[in-house]
């Protein structure tokens, strides 16, 4: 199986939600991207998962810590991103909080997704 996909839909999930980042400090909110970068994030997690469990095909790559550790923080960084909207709404700060929280769970779990796939 051809790495590519692999480094660049959660690459691209992380380009996208960086401009709804920037976008969020402005004040704007666009559902679109919203919904788009959901799909991205759960696509790069959903590939991750078929690696780690590998193909029919056996084209998996070896499990290994990172690969489990970064299918872990992608996966909470998805569920924080789905609470943020409801839990975020009671104040500010929680839901900065929450936004904090995801994005530190999705930039590791990117990070790690890549130095596994590179076999470190």
């Amino acid at each position: 199986m051809p790495m590519f996909p692999f480094i660049v839909l959660p690459l691209a999930a992380m380009a996208l939600g960086l401009v709804l980042v920037i976008l969020h400090l402005r004040g704007i909110r666009k559902p679109l991207l919203i919904g788009l970068h959901l799909l991205l994030g759960l696509g790069a997690l959903e590939l991750l998962v078929v690696l780690l469990k590998g193909t029919p095909s056996n084209d998996g790559l070896p499990p290994g810590d990172f690969g489990n550790v970064a299918a872990g923080f992608l996966a909470l960084a998805a569920f924080i991103g789905l609470l943020t909207p409801i839990l975020g709404r009671r104040s500010r700060l929680t839901g900065n909080a929450m936004l904090l929280a995801h994005v530190s769970a999705g930039v590791a779990g990117v990070l790690l997704c890549i130095a596994w796939a590179s076999g470190l």
